[in-house]
């Protein structure tokens, strides 16, 4: 093993579009792989802008007893429901980005106390939603009691350009003060500012007591790329849009032809040393 490429201790998966089908499920080929990873003494863990209750089925579905990231970083919790780090939206924030996106048409999701809160229960993306956070929504028109203690705010539309310009305009004013991102092109989420892959990552680094450097990460959007960016070995997917799979070391196959499973396989245990 040279210097230049030292062991991987950790492996980081984001979750939609990446740990998951299409249809949100974790197939039985990456099961066995991350079974696989865990046989030979390499840690396990997930990162994503889906909340708590939405993690927990993967978690029990791969038994992970580690920590994990939910709200890209936002909440360090561990399948037992304790939470070790958590960071809100500041209140200045979630009513400035309210007040920008009132007029833009875009839905708009709250989460908080782990509950999902929306203007409708109807529309393309709301099906998949109930999948990835494993509940219903609660709709309503008034989110105000919810502003000072959100976890995530995420605007979705289907209007690309539309919600590109909001994404702008939300950046423009609170883009020191939080993170802004696409999670999808149809979803614009809003976190607390150090709720992004980037510190996420570096938070589940120190809870497993490892370096970046001997972390692999695997993701597939705009909101990968901070930990991308930062670990040691970085995997994108093969469903990935062009520019992340630039950033990244090394691309796999997509989420719905077992991408995860092929990366462990072929491209992460080549770097700790043991034969798949």
């Amino acid at each position: 093993m040279s210097r230049e490429a030292p062991p991987i201790r950790l492996v980081v998966s984001d979750i939609d579009g990446t740990l998951v089908d299409k249809s949100k499920q974790v197939t039985p080929a990456t099961v066995a792989a991350v079974r696989r990873l865990e046989e030979a003494g390499i840690g396990f863990t997930v990162i994503s802008a889906r909340p708590m209750s939405g993690i927990m089925p993967i978690a029990e579905k791969l038994a992970i007893d580690a920590p994990m990231a939910a709200f890209n970083g936002g909440i360090i919790f561990r399948r037992d429901g304790s939470i070790a780090e958590q960071h809100r939206v500041d209140a200045a924030v979630t009513r400035g980005v309210m007040g920008i996106a009132a007029d833009s048409g875009a839905d708009i999701w709250v989460f908080a106390d782990d509950l999902w809160y929306a203007s409708t229960d109807v529309g393309a993306h709301v099906d998949s939603e109930r999948r990835a956070s494993n509940q219903e929504p609660i709709v309503t028109d008034d989110f105000d009691a919810l502003l000072d203690h959100a976890d995530k705010i995420t605007f979705v539309s289907d209007d690309e350009a539309m919600l590109a310009r909001l994404s702008e305009r939300c950046k423009a004013a609170h883009g020191d003060d939080a993170t802004i991102v696409q999670s999808q092109v149809y979803y614009l989420d809003v976190t607390a500012r150090a709720a992004n892959k980037g510190a996420g990552l570096v938070a589940l680094a120190k809870t497993f007591d490892q370096p970046l450097d001997a972390i692999a990460v695997l993701g597939d959007q705009y909101n990968d790329v901070p930990m991308l960016e930062r670990a040691g070995l970085s995997v994108a997917m093969g469903n990935a849009p062009d520019p992340v799979k630039s950033i990244a070391h090394a691309v796999t196959s997509g989420n719905d032809a077992d991408g995860v499973a092929h990366a462990i396989d072929t491209i992460i245990f080549p770097r700790i040393g043991a034969v798949a």
